[in-house]
C-alpha cells in the first residue's frame, strides 16, 4: 500500500531534526570531549542540534 501524495513531505530531509538518537548524542559529546567510556548511557545530557545558517 502506498502513501497518498498529499501526505508525502517533500522537504523532510532538508530540515534539521530537533531530536537526536542516543548514538548521535554520544558522538557529539565525544567530539566535545564531554563523554568518557564506561559511563552509563542512561540520563545523558541533551545536546543542542546544529541549525542551518540564515541565507541572505
Amino acid at each position: 500500500m502506498s502513501i497518498h501524495r498529499s501526505l508525502k513531505v517533500k522537504s523532510a530531509l532538508l530540515r534539521s531534526r530537533n531530536v537526536w538518537t542516543r548514538v548521535e548524542r554520544l558522538e557529539a559529546l565525544k567530539k566535545k570531549g564531554e563523554w568518557k567510556e564506561g559511563v552509563s548511557v542512561y540520563g545523558i545530557r541533551k545536546v543542542r542540534t546544529s541549525f542551518g545558517k540564515k541565507k541572505k
